[in-house]
């Protein structure tokens, strides 16, 4: 049986300009949230944070919105559940069997709803014929080649969303690409005087904390660590033995407010993957803080970072050492301009609501 309930911790906001510019014809949408996590975060998950900046984004417009997503999740949209809490917070759930129930509990309700946002990933595509609601499914990475199959076999009711023009892949077709958005609230422009470099995010080969700490010793400026460790044997072996407290860093997972800070005082991010990244939420968040960023030129990198505005795009150590000096001398209220105009939820949430009119008008 689904557990409905609501969750309230943000009363709709009054009436205002910004509402009343966004007001539109009322949409009866489902966001389908990952249940990995409670929605929104406590700390890591980037998927249930776009799902909730999604679903409180529409509800601001008027639209009914119902989300999908763990019974402890804090939304002013009407909540559905099935699973009591995330299964990475509490390993004895299992992780398939909540899943399965969770998505049952929508499509089991799925012709109550003009249009679904499926934030969860491949599996819900497998119910998205069974009922003539659209479903329009954000894309948010691939995470191996093995899964496209499922999207192959639904391409053509799928409704995909990109969040980057570099992960479209070349068997698909595309509804959009829509890029993340953030609350700007919560983040502050910062002096940068903190006199460190800063790596933001989980620590995983893919993620190059490692080669963050060889360019900061390098460009001779401490490093801060901050973010969950995903895997612990580079941890072990690549990043703790660096770790004294004054060159090396590590905090582990930061709240708001600390991430906030940490950003602000930055001399820049060190974004330097090893991987083609679909997005990058905290590349998005140095820049609202107007802390420049220093990543290599992979994946959706060149969407984000604007060299000589927001940072500098780098093919290796030695180029990133150099940028490291050249982008303290930027104007970091330009920095974060620039990414307020192209990365608010405001912005991110208008183009999914002009792709739900579409689709249901």
């Amino acid at each position: 049986m689904v557990v409905s309930g609501q969750g309230n911790p943000r009363p709709p906001a009054p009436p205002d300009v910004r509402s009343a510019r966004h007001r539109e014809a009322a949409v009866r949408i489902a966001v389908l949230a990952s249940i990995a996590h409670r929605v929104p975060p406590r700390d890591y998950g980037p998927w249930e944070q776009v799902a909730s900046t999604l679903a409180e984004g529409l509800v601001s417009r008027g639209h009914d919105v119902t989300l999908f997503a763990t019974a402890d999740s804090l939304t002013s949209a009407r909540l559905r559940s099935t699973a009591p809490t995330g299964y990475e917070e509490d390993r004895s759930l299992d992780a398939k069997v909540h899943e399965a129930l969770h998505i049952a509990g929508l499509f089991e309700r799925a012709d109550g709803f003009d249009v679904i946002s499926n934030q969860f990933d491949f599996l819900p595509l497998a119910f998205s014929r069974l009922t003539s609601t659209p479903v329009v499914t954000t894309i948010h990475g691939f995470s191996s080649e093995r899964i496209l199959p499922v999207f192959r076999a639904y391409d053509d009711i799928g409704h995909y969303v990109a969040i980057s023009d570099a992960d479209r892949h070349p068997d698909l077709t595309y509804a959009a690409t829509i890029h993340h958005g953030i609350e700007l609230d919560g983040f502050s422009l910062g002096a940068g005087d903190g006199g460190y470099l800063l790596f933001l995010g989980r620590i995983h080969p893919h993620k190059g904390t490692a080669t963050a700490i060889e360019v900061a010793r390098r460009a001779g400026l401490p490093l801060v660590i901050a973010g969950i460790v995903q895997d612990e044997s580079y941890f072990r072996e690549q990043v703790e033995p660096h770790v004294d407290g004054r060159s090396v860093t590590y905090v582990g997972s930061v709240g708001p407010t600390e991430r906030d800070r940490l950003l602000g005082g930055a001399v820049a991010l060190l974004h330097l993957i090893a991987f083609d990244e679909p997005f990058g939420l905290s590349v998005v968040e140095s820049l609202v803080t107007g802390t420049p960023v220093v990543a290599y030129r992979r994946g959706s990198m060149p969407e984000i970072v604007r060299p000589g505005v927001s940072g500098a795009l780098v093919d290796g150590v030695d180029e990133a050492v150099t940028a490291v000096a050249d982008v303290g001398a930027l104007d970091r209220a330009a920095c974060r301009a620039d990414a307020v105009a192209r990365f608010s939820a405001d912005r991110m949430v208008d183009d999914y609501a002009r792709l739900f009119a579409r689709l249901t008008g």
